[in-house]
């Protein structure tokens, strides 16, 4: 695909906190505590962050965080800090507001990663419970929404009530079809949402964590760069044995990782972490004993012609 002059920008959003054998799998505690060192109950401290990408006069927002929706109860079981719109603050000291952005492409819609289409807490307990992004069409796959819409009573806390008839009543949803049991790794065209991102994007689709996850990618003139998601949410997970007990298939979603390898690490493509508190984006190669490790990080606060 031929490249598109593009502006990228690591557009910061709320803070969780997690417990860290839970983000981790199956690695011992000795290992990943290394890596990032648990608080006193155990929880790792992680960012929500976005990427916008601004091409064409588009303004595309790949999600939008964990947001400040939860009740005060729920916000302190999950970590969520602070309790302002932090992804409306980051925005705003760019010059922009929602209402700015174009699209919302939605990995998966997970509270973690689809929270921030929401106001805060206070706005929606004083009866302004509305979607944001009053222009932007919402984009997501065809499996990760139906999974939203009828969820596993495994991961059926993960979702947000309502969220799914809220995207349905705006009108400006755009469902991306894809097979329901694609290949590893499967890279599909635009399709119907190339109307609303313009030229240069693509997808590829993951099933290893939740049905259906959709990784945007996008083919500047100088580089490439995939949004990761939950498939590799920050530098600790580009080790390839590294899943997280929230994963569906972990096994599968090693291989996924490995497919995307394939083609990340030939073509220098560029990494994009929504969960990494310190590292934006990375790119990825093999060491001497080959093993895949992330190189050449993008330190957040970034922003970057692609």
């Amino acid at each position: 695909m031929q490249g598109v002059s593009a502006t990228l920008t690591a557009v910061s959003g709320n803070h969780q906190w997690l417990d860290g054998g839970s983000m981790f799998g199956n690695a011992p505690r000795s290992v990943w505590s290394k890596w990032l060192p648990p608080d006193a109950a155990g929880r790792i401290r992680l960012a929500c962050r976005a990427m916008l990408i601004e091409t064409g006069g588009r303004r595309i927002l790949c999600e939008t965080g964990i947001g400040a929706f939860f009740e005060p109860k729920l916000a302190e079981r999950f970590g969520v800090e602070p309790r302002e719109h932090v992804l409306l603050e980051s925005l705003a000291a760019l010059g922009l507001s929602d209402s700015d952005i174009d699209a919302v492409v939605l990995s998966h819609l997970h509270f973690d990663h689809a929270g921030g289409l929401l106001p805060t807490w206070s706005e929606i307990s004083a009866g302004r419970d509305r979607l944001l992004f009053p222009r932007a069409h919402f984009v997501v796959g065809r499996e990760a929404f139906a999974r939203a819409s009828t969820p596993h009573p495994r991961d059926r806390a993960s979702f947000i009530p309502g969220l799914v008839e809220k995207l349905t009543a705006s009108g400006r949803l755009v469902v991306v079809d894809h097979p329901a049991e694609s290949p590893v790794g499967a890279i599909v065209p635009a399709g119907a949402a190339e109307r609303v991102l313009g030229p240069g994007f693509e997808f590829m689709i993951t099933n290893g964590h939740t049905p259906g996850q959709l990784h945007t990618i996008f083919h500047g003139p100088n580089s490439t760069v995939i949004f990761a998601g939950d498939l590799i949410p920050g530098m600790p997970w580009v080790h390839v044995p590294i899943t997280m007990g929230y994963d569906r298939f972990p096994e599968r979603l090693i291989d996924e990782k490995e497919h995307l390898y394939t083609q990340a690490i030939p073509n220098h493509w560029l990494i994009f972490f929504t969960h990494d508190l310190e590292t934006a984006a990375a790119k990825v190669r093999r060491d001497p004993a080959g093993r895949v490790v992330g190189v050449d990080p993008v330190v957040d606060p970034c922003r970057m012609m692609i």
